[in-house]
């Protein structure tokens, strides 16, 4: 199994960035934990703060892997472009926030990508990833 976590603009500041909001752990910790968790899962990562490198990845990965998990970080709240390419491609892909975007401002209330996805997780911090990861799982038997 193949499992693409594809994260967006500024969660590569994750541990540093907000950390009352995003707690304090890094996502390379995250990702360590995720590994040692699912030995028999291929897990790669990809970041990138540029939303035509999302969809590049995206369509690069999105007719080989069993599952991807996308952060789409404020690109969630503005991109038409990302719910397009989503809807374009073979794989599942699951929308993952660490924060419950609905206890945030309002403008967070809202996702562009929601409709495209196979489903949504939000609020649980970094096992936001991990429940993700069990969700693709299941979906493969």
């Amino acid at each position: 199994m193949r499992i693409e976590i594809i994260n967006g603009p500024n969660l590569n500041l994750l541990g540093m960035r907000e950390p009352g909001i995003y707690g304090s752990e890094s996502m390379e910790t995250c990702l360590s934990r995720l590994h040692e968790a699912y030995p028999d899962v291929e897990i790669n990562y990809y970041q990138s703060n540029v939303e035509g490198e999302l969809i590049n990845r995206m369509q690069q990965v999105g007719f080989c892997a069993d599952g991807i998990i996308l952060n789409a970080g404020a690109y969630t709240h503005t991109s038409i472009a990302l719910h397009d390419c989503i809807r374009s491609l073979k794989s599942p892909v699951i929308e993952v926030h660490i924060s419950n975007v609905h206890r945030r401002e309002e403008f967070r209330h809202h996702s562009m990508i929601s409709s495209a996805c196979h489903g949504v997780i939000c609020g649980f911090g970094l096992d936001s990833y991990r429940l993700a990861v069990e969700a693709i799982k299941g979906m493969q038997g």
